[in-house]
């Protein structure tokens, strides 16, 4: 697979694999179950209404529109360059949760079909988080690798989260990347149990280490893909991920999402529900990376 970029680095085609395809499986609930613990994701092919998807899609864009960052038409999703953001909007987390929850958005991420594959998954009735981390990725942006571990299992470990292509991502626009078997990875692991990052401020989620060297030391491999709209990514709290880097040639900002679902009959982490949740850190929607500018400096997460 040509096209995958790590820090500027091109990753070689024997250090990168294609996420594998498990949308068969849905009809055998035990046997998705049995693929998700075994590779510690579960990666589901043209699952979603892709006219959800475009109708997410332009929604968001439209907002992004309005503050001069993307380019008309908005579905084409080509970053500006510019922001009127801060000029036209006063409160940056209340704007960024406005589009957060904008009701197309939330009828991809939050609907029925989500609903029921969820359900299958974790084997019970499943709840998705209230708080959803949409992200707008614009040329040159990365998310690092991390375990999401330390943001999420304050209340049990029975936590999935669920990544969504809101459009068709290839990997020149920096998509989702796994590392293989990290889920193994125990050195990395065993340490990490009871860190949580909002109250353990000291240490940091993400690893130091770049995807492409942590792979390379590791023997391993990066799994990703070009994504289209209506595919699903499930994956635990122990596995690690992070982001390719955006290099589209035409200014193309990466559109995704992604929201934890769990059995709606365990307790919930009261930071990520509600009409109005706090976050991870409790500054609600502004703590996120989208409340910025897209002109802005990008850090991780």
């Amino acid at each position: 697979m040509q096209g995958c970029r790590v820090q500027g680095q091109e990753v070689p085609a024997n250090m990168v694999g294609e996420l594998p395809d498990s949308a068969a499986l849905l009809e055998r609930p035990q046997a998705l179950r049995e693929r998700m613990a075994a590779d510690g994701f579960i990666y589901l092919k043209g699952v979603l209404d892709k006219a959800l998807v475009a109708a997410a899609r332009q929604e968001v864009f439209e907002h992004l529109v309005a503050v001069g960052e993307v380019a008309e038409p908005a579905s084409a999703g080509i970053a500006t360059g510019a922001s009127r953001r801060d000029e036209l909007i006063a409160d940056r987390g209340k704007f960024w949760q406005s589009v957060s929850e904008g009701p197309r958005l939330r009828a991809l991420s939050h609907g029925d079909a989500l609903h029921g594959i969820m359900a299958n998954l974790l084997g019970a009735p499943a709840r998705p988080q209230d708080y959803m981390f949409l992200r707008a990725g614009t040329a040159g942006r990365a998310t690092g690798l991390h375990f999401d571990y330390p943001f999420f299992t304050r209340a049990h470990d029975q936590v999935c989260t669920v990544w969504l292509p809101i459009g068709d991502v290839p990997v020149c626009d920096g998509p989702l990347v796994v590392v293989e078997g990290s889920h193994h990875f125990r050195d990395l692991i065993d340490p990490m149990i009871g860190f949580d990052v909002a109250r353990d401020t000291t240490r940091k989620a993400t690893l130091a280490q770049d995807a492409l060297s942590l792979a390379r030391e590791r023997g391993t491999r990066l799994l990703t893909r070009n994504f289209e709209a209506g595919d699903v990514v499930v994956f635990g709290m122990y596995i690690l991920h992070g982001s390719l880097e955006n290099h589209s040639p035409v200014g193309r900002v990466r559109l995704s999402c992604d929201v934890r679902w769990q059995p709606a009959d365990l307790p919930m982490d009261e930071r990520y529900f509600g009409a109005h949740p706090g976050g991870t850190t409790g500054a609600g929607y502004a703590e996120l990376v989208g409340a910025k500018p897209l002109t802005q400096e990008w850090h991780v997460r």
